[in-house]
């Protein structure tokens, strides 16, 4: 006789499974010796065991049906009752104790879930009747025809509701669009006379259009240009028969005095920018006046230079800030070179240079003594502070000697 803790065979060949009910028959085995018994029997087992880890796979991750779910645990349970196998055949029922739970669990989400989607589709509808009658009453034509057929298309990707439900909002939706059509045909039916006087007030537009493509006055016919095509807007739109020859009439007009503005604006941005090629070139002279050497004879030179510049023309209006910008540099140079001259002349200014001068040298020496004194007592914590605001004195006071120097001294 063969055992394990899950079944055994007996001297007769027959093959028993552990259960929590007792044993069972499991079945007959003479083909072999009893371990080969278990061990098909075992495999058995694990082919149960494999076939339920698939199911459970199945349903926690594909959307299954809780019926043909429900079909499959039978299924798998009737051969774990059947107990054709080895193993804890306890466990197996209650995994699929646990499966059936899921699924219960799951058919009441889903059903749920349904529920909440007609609702939620109830509700839609109910947004989109409101849009719709609320649309029948525009007079955006266009726009609300638009966005009525895109209501409609979304209308037809929601679930259906109950018949009733579905129907009844259905008519509301349907009467808001035929209300909606029937006022824009009756619109539009009106349109005729007006596109009538749209007709005539562009031909007259036209005229004085084609009057002034001949013109000269750049800024006066370009002006008025806009005017005449603010005008064809606010006319409306004539009759489709007329509507394109009178604008291509129109726009040809405005065509013929643009072309020739262009050429004209291009012959004077070509001397414009002759124009900007002499002035860098002075541009460059006066910063060749850079550093001030010789004040009076720089003023002079600038002086020069800026003569010829003001004789020049105007240049691209995009280059402009740059170029005058060097021009300015040079003369702020040269001023700040005159404001130098005059401090460094300037008695009151030396003065105060002088005495500044003389109280930074004085803590200087005196922080130089404190410094010493520390270093000799041993206290070089201290005298290491002191150094760094020594530091700092000397800094202040290298720049006072500078600036005393460009008083002469």
């Amino acid at each position: 006789m063969s055992s394990d803790p899950w079944g055994r065979v007996d001297e007769t060949g027959t093959v028993y499974v552990r259960t929590a009910d007792g044993e069972k028959v499991v079945g007959s085995w003479q083909a072999g010796t009893p371990e080969e018994a278990l061990a098909y029997f075992e495999r058995k087992y694990e082919g149960l065991v494999v076939e339920i880890g698939l199911l459970e796979r199945r349903v926690r991750t594909t959307d299954l049906s809780a019926k043909d779910a429900m079909t499959a645990i039978e299924h798998l349970r009737q051969q774990v009752d059947e107990h054709h196998a080895v193993g804890d055949l306890d466990a197996l029922g209650k995994r699929l104790d646990k499966l059936v739970e899921t699924v219960d669990s799951r058919r009441e989400e889903r059903k749920a879930q349904k529920a909440k989607q007609t609702d939620e589709a109830k509700h839609a509808k109910e947004a989109l009747v409101v849009e719709a009658e609320e649309l029948a009453q525009s007079e955006q034509w266009r726009a609300a025809g638009e966005r009525l057929r895109a209501l409609v298309d979304t209308w037809k990707g929601l679930p259906r509701l109950d018949r009733k439900s579905d129907d009844e909002l259905w008519h509301r939706f349907s009467h808001a669009r035929s209300a909606f059509s029937k006022r824009r045909k009756a619109h539009f039916a009106s349109l005729d006379a007006q596109r009538e006087d749209a007709r005539k007030a562009k031909e007259a537009l036209v005229a004085e259009a084609e009057s002034l493509s001949n013109s000269t006055d750049w800024g006066a016919t370009a002006a008025r240009y806009r005017e005449l095509m603010a005008d064809w807007k606010a006319a409306g739109r004539a009759q489709r028969e007329f509507e394109d020859d009178l604008w291509n009439r129109f726009r040809g007009a405005q065509d013929v005095f643009f072309a020739a503005r262009s050429s004209v604006f291009a012959e004077r941005d070509a001397e414009q920018g002759e124009n900007l090629k002499l002035k860098e070139e002075l541009a460059a002279e006066a910063e060749k006046l850079v550093p001030v050497t010789d004040l009076k004879a720089a003023r002079a030179a600038f002086r020069g230079i800026n003569e010829r510049w003001e004789a020049i023309g105007h240049v691209p209006r995009d280059a402009r800030p740059k170029v005058e910008g060097r021009m300015h540099a040079v003369e702020r140079a040269i001023q700040e070179a005159e404001e130098s001259e005059w401090r460094r002349t300037n008695p009151e200014a030396r003065a105060r240079a002088a005495g500044l001068t003389g109280q930074l040298q004085d803590a200087v020496d005196k922080l130089q003594k404190q410094i010493d004194a520390a270093r000799a007592a041993g206290n070089d914590a201290k005298a290491d502070k002191l150094a760094r605001e020594l530091e700092g004195r000397q800094a202040l006071l290298d720049q006072a000697l500078k600036g005393l120097e460009e008083f002469g001294g």
